[in-house]
């Protein structure tokens, strides 16, 4: 058996991992009991931790070994906030149990919030010049980003205000990947909150669903993302829907795509016909397996079934062809792929030691009586923040 480092246990096989950090909240989970026997009748609190088990057990194990940013660690919480990743991965797999589309929708949060200027969970941040007004941003999933602020209440609620909403938000995604049944992999953690949202112009640089190819790299290439990157992030397609606006430029009378099933085109067609302004009726961007965290998104391409022009592209361009054709013949290898890039888009342009905060809550700002600052993203934290670190 592979042997994965753990912050819990040293070392432990990977094949016992999951299980043995349930009983890092298993007397949170005890403190639950009582509410949720009010919720949701006698569903005892033991098969919810035997779902969980069995989620996890059945999910890959991903060791990756890359240096980590400066301020990170792989043990950062293990004094001020042991119990911190058992509490995330209940809450996560509480939600998507009620509703699977959540996976998809914290997935996008999380590469939302990283990729314009950094993983410091300012696309959380409300007010009127919060990211979230943004056209990018104006459908990511309000029951995603209330389960973020949902978990820092639990979390702050056991440690108190130890952990950053920017390290709950990546923990959070990755129990979404494993919960759907991707790679679990480990995350190094010690990220603090950005004092502002990013500008209208870095938002900007988001990747849209109509970019080429080329259009792709370079974007990537920007933020430090290299082709393998670019091809793995983009598998995260295999769950999620999109609306029939972000994928309109490729159908009738817009355009008559060759490199769309016709059958295929056809269903879309119709199915948006009835949707004249595109932002009401979606579509899912994995036809065969929609709700599992799969390497059939790549199968889809191959068989000239992805939704967006920017998924399409990928097995079509000679830079990144390889790389798609090989993770639709091999789920190891994209896991694998996926896994290294989303620990390397987790460490973009981090806030650490005494930048930013320890938001309070997520959506606002420690400070702020009233919208967002447009302040500086470096902006040094209060001295009563020192400290604390011991579509879809």
């Amino acid at each position: 058996m592979r042997i994965v480092r753990n912050r819990a246990y040293k070392y432990i096989t990977h094949t016992t991992t999951p299980c043995l950090l349930l009983g890092l909240f298993t007397n949170y989970m005890q403190s639950q009991a009582s509410r949720m026997a009010r919720s949701s009748g006698s569903r005892p609190v033991a098969l919810v931790l035997l779902a969980l088990c069995a989620a996890a057990l059945s999910s890959a194990t991903v060791t990756v070994n890359e240096p980590i940013a400066n301020g990170l660690s792989w043990s950062f919480y293990d004094v001020s906030c042991p119990s911190v990743e058992g509490i995330v991965r209940w809450h996560v797999a509480e939600a998507l149990r009620r509703d699977i589309g959540i996976a998809a929708g914290l997935i996008r949060i999380f590469f939302h919030d990283c990729f314009p200027q950094g993983c410091d969970a300012s696309v959380l941040l409300s007010g009127s010049n919060s990211e979230q007004i943004e056209v990018p941003n104006q459908t990511l999933r309000p029951e995603a980003l209330k389960l973020i602020d949902d978990i820092r209440a639990a979390v702050h609620a056991v440690c108190g205000p130890t952990v950053s909403c920017a390290d709950i938000t990546t923990l959070a995604t990755r129990d979404a990947v494993v919960a759907s049944g991707g790679p679990f992999f480990e995350v190094p953690l010690g990220r603090r909150d950005g004092l502002a949202p990013a500008s209208s112009d870095l938002v900007g640089t988001l990747p849209a669903p109509f970019f080429d190819v080329p259009t792709l790299i370079e974007s990537f290439k920007n933020r430090s993302l290299d082709k393998a990157d670019l091809v793995a992030l983009s598998g995260a397609h295999t769950v999620g829907r999109g609306h029939c606006v972000s994928f309109s430029d490729r159908l009738p009378p817009n355009a008559d795509d060759g490199t769309m099933d016709p059958a295929f085109r056809q269903r879309l067609t119709a199915k948006c016909a009835s949707d004249p302004s595109g932002n009401v009726v979606t579509q899912v961007l994995d036809v065969r397996t929609p709700n599992a965290f799969d390497n059939k998104y790549y199968f889809d391409l191959i068989a000239k079934q992805g939704l967006f022009k920017s998924d399409q592209g990928l097995i079509n361009h000679p830079d990144t062809k390889r790389a798609a054709t090989r993770f639709a013949l091999n789920q190891a290898a994209f896991f694998d792929q996926f896994a290294r890039s989303m620990v390397k888009m987790s460490q973009m342009d981090i806030l650490t030691g005494s930048a930013g905060e320890i938001r309070r809550n997520c959506s606002v700002r420690n400070t702020a009586l009233g919208d967002v600052s447009s302040s500086a993203h470096q902006l040094e934290t209060t001295a009563g923040d020192e400290g604390l670190a011991a579509d879809a």
